[in-house]
């Protein structure tokens, strides 16, 4: 997140209103930090007001990346406190915390995200106070080290996804109470950006390795007029730890090259998406289901996963032939080893 450098902030120091701003916190979680830890500014103009010199912004912005990896407030303080005078402390000069690895915790998220969040990891309550100060080095680095660390099924379920929910809730809420809810359209943007990158670097970092492995390819592609392309980047992800290859049309494929991109490449199974029922095109899905590939004589046809939620608006309990409806991630994943492991036993 782009911020003023200490060198252009105000000789007099910035008001806790004006520090809240620059960070993307509240008021109410500096004066709670004040409160409780005792981190506050060194000095009050005139013994009462709140000013915030260069040192104690540094200190403060310290504090919040501290936080946003899921470190306690009060070992946050200690810590920022020691780096601000030129002492790393344990972890050395250039490390930072681990992201910590427990489950859901009891307790309500900590004040700085203004996300509801409720019962949600340590990383996801880190993850959306880095997402609502726009900070996207942080966001990039939690991503990063929730996908290593968790995988990318675990950290979509428990960390990314929680997150984008939150801010999604919070958009419409604040809304409906006439607030500027169009403030976190921007956090949701930048969040959603960073976590299809992660996911695809993660399958292109682990896909590497595997460069020479043979197999049919999963296509996976989004239906004319979607562009929502983040699911199909998660399932990328998950597919590529089961060991399975992906081709990726990504958003909004024209319906003739989708037909042509399925009768040219032998895929193991073609996975559709339609966030909504006005992009979930059945006949469309049918004309996929009914393309041949092979030389003549010997045709096949592949199979087809139907995934999103906009298929639900449009199709009815009966599945079409060749047609098959997905209704999660661990579905997809389990039809799909599934067809592999068929086809490899033929």
């Amino acid at each position: 997140m782009a911020t003023p450098q200490r060198d252009e902030l105000p000789v007099a120091g910035l008001t806790t209103g004006q520090l809240a701003r620059l960070l993307g916190v509240s008021p109410t979680t500096l004066r709670s930090w004040d409160r409780r830890y005792g981190f506050g500014p060194a000095s009050r103009a005139d013994g009462r007001h709140r000013r915030w010199s260069p040192d104690d912004v540094a200190m403060a912005r310290e504090m919040c990346r501290l936080t946003a990896t899921g470190t306690p407030p009060a070992e946050a303080v200690r810590t920022a406190r020691l780096r601000a005078r030129g002492s790393a402390g344990p972890d050395g000069p250039d490390e930072w915390p681990p992201v910590p690895s427990d489950r859901a915790e009891g307790s309500a998220p900590r004040a700085g995200s203004g996300l509801p969040l409720g019962r949600v990891r340590s990383e996801c309550r880190g993850l959306a106070r880095a997402a609502v100060r726009l900070d996207a080095e942080e966001v990039r680095e939690l991503l990063r080290r929730a996908v290593a660390h968790h995988g990318p099924a675990v950290a979509w379920e428990e960390v990314m996804s929680p997150a984008l929910q939150a801010v999604g809730r919070k958009w419409q809420s604040s809304g409906e109470r006439g607030e500027q809810g169009e403030q976190y359209v921007e956090v949701e943007h930048l969040l959603s950006w960073h976590i299809s990158a992660a996911l695809r670097h993660y399958y292109l970092d682990a896909a590497r390795p595997r460069r020479a492995a043979t197999g049919a390819p999963v296509l996976l592609s989004c239906l004319p007029g979607e562009q929502h392309t983040l699911p199909l980047d998660v399932l990328t992800a998950v597919l590529g730890d089961e060991g399975l290859a992906v081709l990726m049309l990504g958003g909004s494929v024209p319906a003739d090259a989708l037909i042509i991109a399925v009768r040219r490449v032998a895929s193991l199974a073609v996975v559709l998406w339609a966030q909504t029922g006005d992009t979930a095109d059945l006949a469309l899905a049918r004309r996929v289901a009914e393309a041949r590939w092979g030389v003549r004589g010997a045709r096949t046809q592949t199979p087809v996963l139907l995934c999103g939620p906009g298929w639900h608006q449009v199709t009815d309990a009966a599945e079409p032939p060749g047609l098959t409806y997905v209704t999660s991630l661990h579905d997809a994943v389990r039809t799909l080893t599934g067809l592999r492991r068929e086809r490899t036993s033929r």
